[in-house]
C-alpha cells in the first residue's frame, strides 16, 4: 500500500549481492527526537542489520563447505553402512 506521506528511508547495499540487492529501512518519524541518536548511528545500525541478515554469525560454518566436500563426506557414510551391513 502506498500512503500519501514522505518518509526518511535508508537504504544500504548489500554486503553479500548474490541474494540481495539493496535493503531499505524505513526510519521511524521520532527516531531523531531522542537525546544523542545522529544520522551516522542509524545509517551505522542500518549497515550492522543488513550484515546480519547475510551472515550466519559462525553459527553454521558447514554451509560453508563446497559441494565436493558433502559428496565425500556421503560417499564415506554410505561405504561406512557397506561395511557395517557385510560384516554384521
Amino acid at each position: 500500500m502506498v500512503k500519501g506521506t514522505s518518509r526518511r528511508v535508508v537504504v544500504v547495499d548489500s554486503p553479500d549481492p548474490h541474494i540481495f540487492e539493496q535493503a531499505i529501512f524505513i526510519v521511524r518519524n521520532d527516531a531523531f527526537r531522542k537525546e544523542g541518536v545522529t544520522p551516522e548511528q542509524v545509517v551505522n545500525e542500518a549497515c550492522r542489520v543488513a550484515r546480519g541478515c547475510t551472515d550466519d554469525g559462525g553459527r553454521r560454518p558447514w554451509r560453508r563447505l563446497p559441494p565436493l566436500c558433502w559428496s565425500a563426506m556421503g560417499a564415506g557414510f554410505i561405504g561406512l553402512l557397506w561395511l557395517l551391513a557385510a560384516l554384521l
